[in-house]
């Protein structure tokens, strides 16, 4: 049994994240702004701490007698504050806590990035050297949420070189998060419902059709978890389903909503997603268990008719203001 900090683990994927580790066998404690009597947290430690102040940061971190941290903590939605804010918040946090576990002498560490840190949906335009996106892919972050997820990668590299390997580290970019609640009709963060999603493809396409079950990353940080110590330090993981959140291939939707993918969607055959976790299975054995069709089954097929998108195929890459309306994950 390892005991774990995840700060935020009073959050959205923090309560799953949290959940998912304590089934496993795991010890957990949740350092967030406030105590939270969600239904997951009942029989976890709990610890109520501003992590964007450096000393308690350090102490709270300390005082958690942690065998491993893993920091969720942030603003987690982007343009739902103002850039500055959402920068020096998330970056303040990172380097904070980060620092802090390595000076408390936790052995393994490891943050939440996001897939954001691509660049996809920038108003100038965007088009990827090639599909399915990887780790390999050019970061081209161009708002404030995907650069504090960038920083937050590299803040990570920092202290791998200044620590070696006496401390391990990785960071993860999860797909966009739904949590099992979310299967059985619950709004998403955006306030519609995964049917809807499917229904409409112009509401997954800011976030190329993206998607992993909460329960998957839990499972991904327990594998990731076990294989620090054996893989190069400061890796960096996609954690995503295997199929994407899409009734039609990608290779017809994605050119209707990112103009000049034609040929490059043509290599996403069948259910492909746009984003590959092929390196998360080849370096430490890990596989989603869960998809859409399998968790949705016949209600996958709702009421609302597939048109296809809300836009021209024609049309720009979705707008900054659409990118507002929905997490880009």
């Amino acid at each position: 049994m390892t005991r774990i900090a995840v700060t935020g683990g009073a959050g959205r994927l923090g309560r799953s994240l949290v959940a998912g580790l304590a089934a496993a066998g795991h010890e957990l404690v949740s350092l967030d702004r406030a105590v939270s009597d969600a239904s997951e947290l009942i029989d976890v430690e709990q610890i109520a701490v501003d992590l964007t102040e450096a000393d308690a940061a350090t102490r709270a971190i300390s005082d958690s007698r942690a065998d491993a941290l893993i920091h969720l903590a942030a603003i987690a939605v982007p343009f739902s504050a103002p850039e500055d804010v959402i920068l020096r918040t998330n970056a303040a946090l990172a380097l904070n806590v980060l620092s802090a576990g390595v000076a408390a002498g936790i052995p393994k560490i490891v943050t939440a990035s996001s897939p954001t840190v691509l660049g996809y949906g920038a108003p100038t335009g965007w088009l990827p050297e090639r599909l399915p996106l990887d780790e390999e892919s050019t970061p081209r972050p161009w708002n404030a949420y995907a650069l504090s997820k960038h920083l937050a990668e590299q803040t990570i590299a920092m202290l791998a070189r200044q620590t070696g390997d006496a401390t391990r580290f990785a960071a993860f970019r999860p797909c966009y998060v739904i949590a099992p609640e979310e299967w059985r009709g619950a709004p998403t963060q955006q306030g519609h419902t995964v049917v809807e999603r499917l229904a409409d493809p112009a509401l997954s396409a800011p976030a190329l059709f993206n998607y992993v079950d909460a329960r998957d990353v839990a499972t991904f940080v327990d594998t990731l978890l076990l294989a620090l110590p054996e893989i190069p330090n400061a890796e960096v993981f996609f954690v995503g389903a295997d199929d994407a959140l899409a009734r039609r291939p990608l290779a017809e939707l994605l050119p209707q909503f990112v103009p000049g993918t034609e040929l490059l969607a043509a290599e996403l055959t069948g259910t492909a997603p746009a984003f590959s976790n092929a390196k998360a299975r080849r370096v430490l054995g890990w596989r989603p268990a869960h998809t859409w069709r399998g968790e949705l089954g016949d209600a996958s097929t709702g009421s609302a008719t597939d048109t296809g998108s809300a836009t021209d195929a024609g049309s720009a890459i979705p707008s900054p203001d659409l990118a507002r309306k929905d997490v880009l994950a």
